[in-house]
């Protein structure tokens, strides 16, 4: 693949906080970012050399994008496989490439590729309408969870039917008929509960030439859907880290992957792991590698899209990454005097509930 030297130009699509922390990672060395997004102000702008304010279907737009960058990557899963056709046929190269971003776009299909690789999942169900949920939720049985196959992120388009429900006086009909409501009336996939002792992550990292990178698997505590606190060590055993690790590694070659990837697991009781998702970018449970190795996850990923040799993944230090939710990051005074805290703010002008504004991760030196 070509390679992005320093005063090069790589292309993000996304303004959000992660394209922001990886053009910051980009300046390190010494390699410009240019945002294209359609909002005004985003937090990715003001650290990047250039952005472009168009829609991701704006065809024009996309094509001088594309001619004015080395190299393309985004931000965020949810980029339209439209918009990474136009840039293509423009001659931009993108990575990841279309088939990671169409795998993870759909979890019906991300969990049946898991599966391929040999990886165990929750029990799982298309749905496509109130009968067929009805009809999954006999085969899986409750309690499950419903989720759009598309455009969830932080617990979004999902609901959770529980047993309880049978308790509220509704038909079995009039249940199903709520929960396929709550979700949009969309395709859809049913999952049933796995029974967990907790869940971790692994970032890893491929580059052009097949060279793996990982980085220690950190546990992960969610509150409402929305990732809270990642720490490391995570304390799991040797045996489960490198189940997940090597599914990691499957993952990476079977989409001939490029960049760095978060996939999330569910470590099961008896010291196995489950699959739950992965994004095929950098990821919130990777944020503290930004403080504890030498080469974050961010500079990680410029590394693997740049065409440069993949950096250390090693961490120098124990870590807890903590999200600053809504008002949360009005305490950055507080933390400031913190000693061994790092506090990362994002540059989000409104803070709303659940919102992700900043994060601070505290560390420890092995």
């Amino acid at each position: 693949m070509k390679v992005v030297a320093p005063n090069g130009t790589i292309g993000i699509l996304g303004g959000g906080q992660l394209g922001r922390m990886l053009a910051m990672a980009a300046a390190r060395l010494g390699i410009n970012c240019h945002i294209y997004c359609p909002e005004q102000d985003a937090p990715a702008s003001a650290v990047s050399a250039k952005t472009t304010i168009a829609s991701y279907t704006d065809a024009a737009s996309l094509e001088r994008f594309g001619r004015a960058v080395d190299a393309v990557t985004y931000e965020f899963e949810n980029v339209p496989a439209e918009t990474v056709e136009i840039l293509t046929r423009a001659g931009a190269v993108v990575a990841p490439g279309a088939k990671a971003l169409a795998v993870a776009q759909d979890r019906l299909i991300e969990k049946q590729f898991a599966r391929s690789l040999g990886a165990a999942t929750a029990p799982f169900e298309a749905v496509d309408s109130p009968d067929d949920l009805a009809a999954a939720l006999k085969r899986i049985g409750r309690p499950a969870i419903l989720k759009t196959r598309r455009l969830g992120y932080d617990g979004k388009g999902q609901t959770v039917i529980r047993s309880a429900d049978a308790d509220t006086g509704r038909t079995w009909r009039e249940a199903t008929e709520k929960a396929w409501a709550e979700i949009g009336a969309r395709p859809s996939i049913l999952e049933g509960y796995v029974d967990f002792a907790f869940e971790l992550s692994v970032i890893g990292a491929r580059a052009g030439n097949g060279e793996i990178a990982l980085y220690d698997s950190p546990r992960n505590e969610h509150e409402d859907g929305i990732l809270r606190r990642s720490s490391v060590p995570s304390g799991a055993s040797e045996a489960t880290v490198r189940m997940a690790a090597d599914i990691t590694r499957k993952l990476l070659e079977a989409l001939d992957y490029v960049g760095v990837v978060g996939v999330e697991f569910f470590a099961l009781k008896d010291g196995a792991v489950a699959v739950n998702e992965f994004a095929p970018r950098v990821h919130n449970s990777g944020h503290w590698t930004t403080d504890a190795c030498a080469v974050s996850q961010f500079e990680q990923h410029i590394r693997a899209v740049a065409g440069w040799p993949l950096g250390n993944s090693a961490r120098h230090s124990d870590a807890v990454m903590e999200n600053l939710l809504g008002d949360e990051a009005a305490r950055w005074e507080t933390l400031a005097q913190e000693a061994r805290a790092s506090i990362h703010l994002y540059g989000k002008r409104d803070a709303a509930p659940g919102r992700k504004m900043g994060h601070v991760t505290r560390i420890k030196p092995l």
